[in-house]
């Protein structure tokens, strides 16, 4: 089962479930899915729903920052109980030294740091939605200078 078919299961889940949390992060995605769809004329694979996904949870840490810094922590946990149920969603997270292996072979053939984007081109499909790729970016950017 695809991640689109299983986030249509576990919507249709919560609405038996009563979870009405759930539910509405649930559908908030699905809307997302649904608007890249109808914009881009195209079905979605797992590496679309996954960027989806990227987007949504990068918002959502965004937003908790901005809430707690205003002092608004009830806005900021409604937020973190969002990021938990996309967070769900996403593959299995790679460990540091996971990515140190990743990024130290591809820039194995890298003449320095002029070649980082052709570098982060190579790690972008590998790592997305696998790891967090700012840091990855300053990996790569670090094992290019030395």
């Amino acid at each position: 089962m695809g991640l689109k078919e299983q986030i249509t299961e576990d919507m249709k889940a919560a609405m038996r479930a009563k979870d009405t949390q759930r539910l509405g992060t649930i559908r908030l995605l699905t809307a997302a899915m649904k608007q890249k769809e109808v914009d881009d004329r195209v079905e979605l694979t797992d590496a679309h729903v996954v960027a989806i996904i990227e987007r949504m949870i990068k918002q959502r840490r965004d937003s908790i920052t901005q809430f707690e810094a205003g002092g608004r922590q009830d806005l900021a946990d409604v937020e973190k109980a969002e990021l938990a149920v996309l967070s769900a969603y996403m593959p299995a997270a790679l460990s540091d030294d996971e990515i140190a292996a990743e990024v130290n072979a591809a820039t194995a053939g890298a003449a320095g740091p002029q070649d980082m984007g052709k570098v982060m081109n190579a790690l972008r499909p590998k790592l997305a939605g696998r790891a967090d790729m700012t840091k990855v970016s300053a990996m790569v950017k670090a094992a290019l200078a030395k």
